[in-house]
C-alpha cells in the first residue's frame, strides 16, 4: 500500500534535539575547539552578537565541505542540520562571517588555536617532535599587469629631479626664488616653499597687470604667463616626487609590488602555460607540517624559500610548536641558514641538503681530480693541494714584492686578483 503524501498535513514533532552521527565532522570540530578554551573579552565598542567559538566551528565545518563564499555559509547555516547543531541555530548573516574572516580578531585566534592544536595533538600522541618545512606560491587576487618595478621608480625619480633642478635654475635666473645650497636634497617640503614663492610673485605680476592695462604689448603679461607655466610643472614634479616616495616605501626590500594589492610581490609560479617565465603578483607560503598535521604558517614576501627560513623558525619557536628535529629540503640550503641554525639551535637536528649534494656524493663527482673538493686540503694554512700537478706554484704578490711562495693550485682565503701561477 502507498503511503499518503501530503506536505500541508499537520503533523506532531516528536523529536525535541538533534544530535549528528557518532563519526561526523561536526562533532569533531565541536571538540576541537571545546578543547582550545578560547576566551576573548570584548574591552571596548558594542558585546558581541555572536560567540568567537561558534563563529569559527561554523567557518570550519564549511571550509570541510568545500564552501568558501560569505552568503553561501549563511545559506548552508540555515539549511544544514548539523552546522545549526553547532551554531545553537542562532543563524550569523554573510556581513557578520565577513567581518569575522578579515577581522584582526581571527588572525590573533588562528594563531592561538594552531598554537593550542598543537599541543592537543602532542598530547594525544598524534604528532611527534619533527617539523617539515616546505613552501609554495599562492596567486594574489590582483591583475597580473599591475606590476610596478623598484628599478623604473628609481630611474624616473632621477629623471624628475633633474628637471626640476634645471627649472629651479630658470626661477633662479628670473630672480624668483633663492638659489639652493650645494649638496642639499630636493623634498616636497623644500618645493612647497619654492611653489608659495612662486605664488607670491604672481601677486606682484597680477597687480602689475591691472596696473598697466593699457599697455600692449604688455610685459607683465608675457611674464606671468611664463611664470604660471612654470609653476604647473613645479606642482607637476613635487606631485611626481611624492608618488616617487610613496612608492619606495611600499616597495621596503622588494624589487616589485601590485597596484591593486600592495602586499604581492611579482615572481614565478608554477602555472605558465606559455612558458616564457611570467612574473605573476603571488605570496610565498611556508608551512611547517607534522604527521601530516599543519603546526605553523607564516605569508613572506620573498620569491625564494631561502630568505623565509630564519624568520619562520623564529616564528614557529615564538608560538611553541617548533619540533626537535628540522627538515627541509634543498631550496632552504645555504651558508647563512646553516651558521644561524647552529648558532642558535645546536641542541636541534638539522636535516637540510644544499643544492649540490647529492651529486657530490655521487661516485663519477668524487673520482674526479678536477673537483676541488677531492685535493688534499691543509688545514691549518687553509689551502689545497692538486695530486696530478707537478711544478706548479702559487706566488702571492703585494705591491710588486713577493711575499709568500705555496706550491698549491688552489687558495681559498685570496682572491684571483692577488695570485700568480707559474712553471
Amino acid at each position: 500500500m502507498q503511503d499518503y503524501y501530503n506536505m500541508n498535513q499537520t503533523t506532531l514533532s516528536i523529536a525535541l534535539d538533534y544530535q549528528p552521527e557518532e563519526h561526523h565532522s561536526a562533532r569533531y570540530i565541536n571538540q576541537l575547539v571545546e578543547s582550545l578554551k578560547l576566551k576573548y573579552d570584548y574591552q571596548f565598542g558594542r558585546p558581541r552578537e555572536y560567540n568567537l567559538g561558534s563563529m569559527l566551528k561554523l567557518v570550519l565545518l564549511a571550509y570541510c565541505y568545500g564552501i568558501f563564499s560569505s552568503r553561501k555559509i549563511e545559506r548552508f547555516a540555515r539549511e544544514n542540520k548539523p552546522a545549526g547543531w553547532l551554531i545553537a541555530d542562532q543563524i550569523p548573516s554573510y556581513r557578520t562571517i565577513c567581518r569575522f574572516r578579515i577581522s584582526d580578531e581571527l588572525a590573533t585566534l588562528t594563531t592561538d588555536s594552531l598554537s593550542q592544536l598543537t599541543q592537543y595533538l602532542r598530547q594525544n600522541g598524534m604528532i611527534d617532535d619533527v617539523s617539515f618545512i616546505d613552501g609554495t606560491k599562492i596567486l594574489a587576487d590582483a591583475n597580473k599587469y599591475s606590476f610596478v618595478w623598484k628599478k623604473n621608480t628609481i630611474r624616473f625619480d632621477k629623471m624628475n629631479r633633474e628637471k626640476l633642478v634645471d627649472l629651479l635654475g630658470e626661477l633662479h635666473e628670473a630672480k624668483i626664488v633663492g638659489e639652493i645650497p650645494a649638496g642639499s636634497e630636493l623634498t616636497p617640503e623644500l618645493l612647497d616653499i619654492m611653489i608659495s614663492k612662486v605664488e607670491d610673485h604672481l601677486v606682484v605680476l597680477n597687480e602689475t597687470v591691472e596696473a598697466t592695462k593699457q599697455v600692449s604689448p604688455n610685459p607683465a603679461k608675457q611674464q606671468r604667463r611664463t611664470v604660471k607655466s612654470q609653476k604647473r610643472k613645479l606642482d607637476k614634479r613635487r606631485d611626481k616626487m611624492r608618488e616617487h616616495q610613496a612608492q619606495q616605501a611600499i616597495y621596503g626590500q622588494r624589487n616589485s609590488y601590485s597596484k591593486t594589492d600592495y602586499d604581492a610581490t611579482f615572481m614565478r609560479v608554477k602555472e605558465d602555460p606559455m612558458q616564457n617565465g611570467q612574473l605573476k603578483p603571488a605570496y610565498n607560503v611556508q608551512i611547517a607540517t607534522s604527521n601530516q598535521f599543519i603546526t605553523g604558517y607564516r605569508l613572506f614576501q620573498n620569491p625564494t624559500d631561502t630568505r623565509t627560513l630564519q624568520p619562520f623558525i623564529e616564528h614557529l619557536k615564538a608560538n611553541n610548536v617548533l619540533g626537535h628535529t628540522i627538515v627541509a629540503d634543498a631550496g632552504y640550503g645555504s651558508e647563512s641558514n646553516y651558521r644561524y641554525l647552529e648558532d642558535e639551535f645546536g641542541q636541534h637536528t638539522v636535516l637540510i641538503p644544499y643544492g649540490t649534494m647529492l651529486k657530490e656524493n655521487s661516485r663519477k663527482w668524487q673520482s674526479d681530480d678536477r673537483k676541488v673538493m677531492n685535493w688534499d686540503y691543509h688545514e691549518k694554512d687553509d689551502y689545497f693541494i692538486n695530486p696530478q700537478t707537478s711544478g706548479l706554484i702559487l706566488m702571492l704578490i703585494v705591491n710588486g714584492l713577493i711575499s709568500m711562495v705555496l706550491p698549491v693550485t688552489l687558495k681559498n682565503t685570496l682572491p684571483k686578483s692577488m695570485m700568480k701561477i707559474i712553471n
